[in-house]
Order: C-alpha cells, then structure tokens, then sequence
C-alpha cells in the first residue's frame, strides 16, 4: 500500500495522508474521483515524465485529401515538427543524385586517404542549409482540441504536395498511459497534488458550517483548511513549473 499502482490505492494513501479512518474526511467518492482527473491532467499537461517523445506515422486516406487535414490521435500532446514529404518516386535516390555523388566520393576520401571529418562535418551542414533555403520544412498547425493537424500544403489525388496513399512522419509528445504505465500513480507529485485537492475540497464542503459548534465544544474551521489547501496547491504548482516542467523549444533562423 505504500506505493500506489492504481486509481483506489492512490485515493486511499492520500486519505490516510489526510487522517483518515482516525479523522472522518467529508468528501463525496464522486468528488474525490473528480479530483483524481484534475490532477492527472494538470501531471499529463505540463509535468516532462507524463510524455515521451515517439514518431507517428501515417497514411493519408482519400477523406483526407477531401477533407484538408488530418486526424491525430487524442493521446498526442504536442506536434513537434513534421518530416519532409515526399512520394515513393521522388524520394529515389538515383546515381546522379548530388547528394549521392557527395557521399560517395566522401566516404572514398576517408577510406582512402584518412580525411578528417571537420570537412565531412561541413559538408553535411552546407546540404542542410542548402536543403533548407531550396525546399524548406513542411508547415503545419496542430488544432489539439480538434485532434486535427493541418498541413500546408496541397492535398489533391494527383501530382500534389499530398497525395493518397502517401505516408508522412510526425515528431510528436505522446502521454503516458496510466493504465498501462501505472507508475504514475506512485508519483510524488501526483500524491502530493491530490491530497492538497482533496484538502481543499474538504475545506470547501465545510466552510457553510464555519463556526458551528459539535457537542463537545468542538467547532468547526472549514476556512482554515481550505486557506491551507489553496496554500500548499499553489507552492506545488510553482515547484512543479520550475523543477519538472518541460523546457520550451525555440526556432531560430
């Protein structure tokens, strides 16, 4: 029980976090449940070990090329870049191809006579300028809500930039599976998370009993709970911000 693997264990380990069964907590399940997904999507939004980064690869469908965009999976987060696109005969390399003829006579070169590879290096950087000035990278835009990513480009079943039956290559942030993956729920920031919200949404089902007296003289304090709830939300989301979310990344040129 002291490392969480599903969603109950982690509701249960945050209640005995909280006090209970010594201090009854007057939460609903439903509430508590709610809760679970807040957190979940607050760790999966912004949190670098709830995403990895994979490749997603495609084959463009005659809905499609009709409809202008793409269906994207829900579980991709972020749409990094797209690869360039290009059919199956014009992606051939033939003899006379200027990067082939390149390699080749590099590779000979170090073969034969020990080039460094300071000049293969350079090389390599002047093609990609090259390649970058002359035929560019595919622009898209990832509408996330939409699950649609739109290429700009031209979509037609002929002699465009995509056509059917085409594949493409996407760069993307992938979410963690907790079902699959269930380390997530022994997280310490997914623990810590939780049980501040449940905290406050314990304090908040209290505070319209604010000063109410128990028998026994005990009275009751929902504000300070919720106040302290709110306090340990807020210090946990700025550590996490800083400590583990994921570095944006920048274009340049």
């Amino acid at each position: 029980m002291a490392a969480p693997s599903t969603r109950q264990t982690l509701i249960d380990f945050c209640l005995r976090r909280l006090g209970f069964p010594v201090i009854e907590i007057n939460v609903d399940e439903d509430q508590i449940e709610d809760r679970l997904d807040d957190t979940l999507q607050l760790y999966q939004e912004y949190h670098l070990d709830a995403t990895f980064r994979t490749y997603y690869t495609y084959q463009i469908t005659a809905a499609d090329v009709t409809n202008g965009y793409i269906t994207i999976p829900s579980d991709i987060l972020y749409v990094i870049k797209q690869f360039p696109v290009a059919s199956s005969t014009s992606a051939s390399v033939n003899f006379f191809d200027v990067k082939y003829q390149m390699m080749l006579n590099d590779i000979y070169d170090m073969s034969t006579f020990g080039s460094d590879l300071a000049y293969y290096e350079q090389l390599q950087q002047y093609l990609s300028l090259m390649d970058m000035k002359l035929n560019g990278t595919p622009q898209t835009t990832y509408a996330r809500r939409q699950d649609r990513l739109y290429i700009h480009g031209e979509f037609s079943t002929q002699d465009q930039d995509l056509k059917e039956d085409d594949y493409i290559v996407l760069e993307v942030m992938k979410i963690i599976d907790e079902a699959t993956h269930t380390q997530i729920y022994n997280d310490m920031f997914v623990k810590d998370y939780l049980t501040a919200l449940i905290k406050q949404q314990w304090g908040m089902n209290l505070i319209k009993f604010d000063g109410m007296v128990l028998p026994g003289g005990v009275s009751l304090n929902g504000r300070q709970i919720y106040d302290d709830a709110t306090a340990d939300i807020e210090r946990i989301r700025e550590a996490m911000r800083l400590e583990y979310e994921a570095p944006l990344s920048f274009f340049v040129g």
